[in-house]
């Protein structure tokens, strides 16, 4: 009897991201930590100065986290609603934040009693920061104010009443004590200067405004809402320079990297965007599991921290060069003693004794070798379940058709199982590598299966859900083929035009 052969999983094309400085510093992370707050995560703020300690505002907590700890070292908790936007001062030495109550506080990190209390705003504080000058606050609240306050007076200076929304954004200048901005639902973004009566400069953003950012030259300015992340020239009285369009939901946050060579922005379609400060350009995305509200960097970008709507922290710290380079010293020997010997070139006189490498079959080639190709298929349909490549059972797939079993195979099978197999195809069948294989397969189980469509509402549901997903498919290469068929009379006329510019005398003839 012949020895069984193991099935031979083909290399496909792959389509994966090209690999650049980017996409390796980005990547440069370790395996995020996981820390469940209280409630949604509002606001992070990094301590300015060492060691860098980072304040998460959630649900009506301000908690103080180390920068490797992964329990708060501090909690302040005297609030009798939500909390929001904890921010640190420059010297890292007091905290303040907003609240749901209207009320100000000002905490001092060394301590847990408040050290002072503002109340001026008539609703919910959502924008709470320090001036360059460390002895002013600047806050925005929904009863459409920002104000500034004096911090050892505990009193207001000065109040706008510009915008006719929720502020719910706001940012100060590092260069200019008297400047700040701040955002509203109004769609509009305003620029005060607390020496003027009235704001000195007015964007119209367009969208209801989430985040504003101030690059550290102060020269330009960058704006959140909806689905656009836009950015203005201050020097030339907010002339909007470049609006990016990457996300496909609500852009609620913006943070620059420690360099500010980079921009990153979280939204609500749970992707952080990477772009180049030069080109504007994307380049590198992280994804996480739940819509994102918050982040921020560590100072040298040494840790990326995520808030997101479920109350989960996301916590990324960057990979030491100096651990790498040791665990390679210690895997050296280990190296050496493996491939020992690997190089030796047989003399003439040297007698050669071959042993066989035992050769161990994966699950689904040991049910393929005994003819059990229904269990065969379940298994390694289950393996994809586990994240395991869809190649493997593309090519088992192929495998089954070449014996002629394939139909007996898709034939026999429950709800959950046509369920696992009608997920694989979704997931799958729009992907120009496996269509060939998969439109065939889909084909079949409508064949097999149609008697008893109705009897389960999942299946049915699946059904359709294919089915819409195959008529986009259609309609795209549809329209692929009309611009297709316009690029090619475009090239055919400019083909022509050329020839007849390099032979005159064709003109004549024709």
């Amino acid at each position: 009897m012949a020895e069984y052969k193991p099935v031979k999983v083909q290399s496909f094309p792959k389509l994966g991201e090209k690999v650049t400085k980017d996409t390796s510093y980005w990547k440069n992370f370790k395996a995020p930590i996981q820390i469940k707050e209280f409630g949604a995560v509002n606001k992070i703020d990094f301590s300015p100065v060492p060691p860098y300690n980072y304040a998460v505002t959630a649900s009506s907590r301000i908690h103080i986290y180390g920068r490797y700890s992964q329990e708060p070292i501090k909690t302040f908790s005297r609030f009798k609603d939500v909390a929001y936007c904890a921010t640190y001062r420059d010297d890292g030495k007091l905290l303040v934040a907003g609240s749901e109550e209207g009320s100000i506080r000002l905490f001092d990190t060394s301590g847990r009693a408040a050290l002072r209390q503002f109340d001026g705003h008539t609703k919910a504080v959502h924008v709470v920061g320090f001036l360059s000058d460390k002895f002013r606050i600047v806050s925005g609240a929904d009863d459409y104010t920002s104000k500034v306050w004096d911090i050892s007076s505990a009193s207001e200076i000065v109040s706008y009443n510009e915008h006719t929304d929720y502020v719910r954004c706001g940012c100060t200048s590092k260069l200019n004590a008297d400047l700040f901005v701040t955002g509203s639902y109004d769609h509009t973004v305003k620029v005060f200067d607390t020496r003027a009566e009235k704001s000195v400069m007015t964007i119209e953003h367009g969208q209801p405004v989430e985040s504003v950012n101030l690059f550290p030259s102060g020269g330009l300015l960058v704006t959140a809402g909806g689905r656009y992340v836009k950015v203005w020239d201050f020097l030339r009285g907010g002339q909007l320079l470049v609006s990016l369009r990457n996300h496909h939901k609500t852009v609620t946050c913006l943070c620059l990297s420690s360099s500010g060579q980079r921009l990153l922005s979280g939204s609500l379609d749970r992707h952080v965007k990477v772009y180049s400060t030069t080109s504007y350009k994307v380049v590198h995305s992280f994804n996480y599991a739940a819509s994102i509200l918050s982040l921020a960097l560590a100072p040298e970008d040494e840790s990326l921290v995520v808030g997101m709507t479920n109350g989960i922290l996301n916590v990324k710290h960057r990979k030491r060069e100096g651990a790498r380079e040791l665990l390679q010293q210690r895997r050296r020997p280990a190296y050496r003693t493996f491939v020992k010997g690997k190089n030796y070139m047989p003399k003439q006189e040297d007698f050669i004794v071959s042993r066989p490498a035992k050769t161990y079959l994966k699950k689904y080639d040991k049910l393929l070798r005994s003819f059990q190709v229904s269990k065969a298929l379940d298994a390694v349909l289950a393996d994809s379940a586990r994240k395991k490549p869809p190649e493997v059972i593309v090519t088992v797939f192929q495998e089954l058709n070449r014996r002629g079993t394939l139909k007996n195979a898709l034939a026999g099978r429950d709800e959950k199982q046509l369920s696992v197999l009608l997920s694989f195809l979704i997931r799958h069948v729009t992907d120009a590598r496996f269509a060939p294989v998969l439109i065939n397969i889909a084909e079949m189980i409508i064949e097999i299966y149609m008697p008893v469509v109705g009897q389960s509402s999942v299946i049915d549901r699946q059904f359709l859900k294919l089915q819409n997903l195959i008529e986009k498919e259609i309609d795209l290469q549809e329209e692929l083929l009309e611009v297709l068929g316009m690029m090619d009379a475009l090239f055919a006329t400019m083909a022509r035009k050329k020839a007849l510019e390099q032979c005159p005398l064709l003109d004549n003839f024709t």
